[in-house]
């Protein structure tokens, strides 16, 4: 069951993809819908994506493919003459979100994280579904993850992570790190992506998750 705003989306996204095969920009959407902001549509496209609607297409810039429609859309297209599928997957112009830059985490030696409130702006196409927000990388632990020094972790809020994920994991509440995590035992292990370095080795009370890696921002001098 979508809400109205929800239909409305997928709809104008439909109409828009029928009749050039190229979905729509964030600034169109939120045009379109009446809305204040940007991110209403962020969370719009999100919940149409968890619930199967729609699909971000890899390796483009937040185009959109709709794989469904709820039943009463799908009626009404019925009556209208069938939609033309596009040809070719569409491509979208870029857009950008802004997300929270809560300080710096290492990637070696656990430090602080510090809670800032300065926004980066980072390109929708690398977000998924859920909360975001970014840490500077200080440290090379994760370099050989490809994760550098002067890097912006993107992370998703989460509290729990599966075997093998990158994560931010606060310690005795006071220090952050970003690893792998893994499970030793009864043991929780933060392994780092650098062979200069030891795992870390904790008791999983002393050990809580604040997100998982989703993406990386990289700046060029």
């Amino acid at each position: 069951m979508l809400t109205l705003k929800q239909q409305e989306l997928l709809n104008f996204i439909q109409t828009r993809l029928e009749e050039g095969g190229v979905s729509p920009s964030f600034e169109e959407m939120k045009e379109a819908l009446d809305l204040r902001s940007k991110s209403g549509i962020h969370r719009l496209i999100n919940a149409l994506e968890e619930r199967g609607f729609i699909r971000r297409l890899p390796n483009r810039a937040r185009a959109l493919e709709v794989l469904k429609l709820p039943d009463a859309m799908h009626r009404a297209s019925k009556v209208a003459a069938p939609p033309q599928l596009p040809a070719s997957p569409p491509i979208a112009a870029n857009d950008v979100l802004e997300i929270p830059l809560h300080g710096r985490i290492a990637a070696g030696v656990p430090i602080e994280a510090l809670e800032g409130q300065n926004m980066l702006s980072v390109p929708a196409a690398l977000l998924g579904a859920g909360d975001h927000y970014a840490l500077e990388v200080s440290g090379d632990s994760m370099m050989e993850a490809g994760i550098l020094d002067g890097d912006f972790a993107l992370i998703q809020r989460t509290e729990v992570a599966r075997e093998g994920q990158i994560v931010v994991a606060l310690i005795d509440d006071n220090e952050a790190t970003l690893k792998y995590f893994r499970r030793e035992g009864a043991k929780v292990r933060l392994d780092p992506a650098n062979s200069a370095y030891e795992p870390q080795i904790y008791d999983p009370r002393q050990v809580r998750i604040q997100g998982k890696l989703a993406g990386l921002l990289r700046r060029y001098n």
